[in-house]
């Protein structure tokens, strides 16, 4: 996928769309937004053969534990895969890369969904 600068960037675009969006922005407590950036970075690295550093801080993923107190509804869901397509775009990717990396995060978005209606 190109390594530690390609998720790096990838998050970083993703997260400056997340900043103007009403919908999941509240999601993230202002005083840990920059730790959100940094977890998902060192998540999508490991997760694509890159260093454990993720489960070595972290411990196990256990991604739907871990979005369990927020309200990830249908909507969210389409917000978050709607700013990780901008980020996805930026990129330049080799289409293969391009096509598994996406493949992955929208499954990842339809797993994560846990409530059907706006809170």
């Amino acid at each position: 996928m190109g390594g530690h600068a390609t998720f790096t960037r990838l998050v970083t675009r993703f997260y400056e769309g997340v900043r103007t969006d009403d919908v999941l922005y509240p999601m993230y407590p202002e005083d840990d937004f920059e730790g959100a950036v940094d977890r998902l970075t060192l998540f999508l690295e490991q997760y694509w053969g890159g260093p454990t550093t993720y489960s070595e801080t972290r411990g196990h993923p256990r991604l739907r534990m871990r979005h369990g107190p927020y309200a990830v509804t249908p909507l969210a869901r389409d917000r978050w895969l709607a700013h990780m397509r901008d980020a996805v775009d930026e990129l330049g990717l080799a289409p293969e890369h391009e096509t598994l990396l996406w493949d992955y995060l929208v499954r990842a978005a339809h797993s994560m969904v846990n409530r059907m209606e706006q809170p």
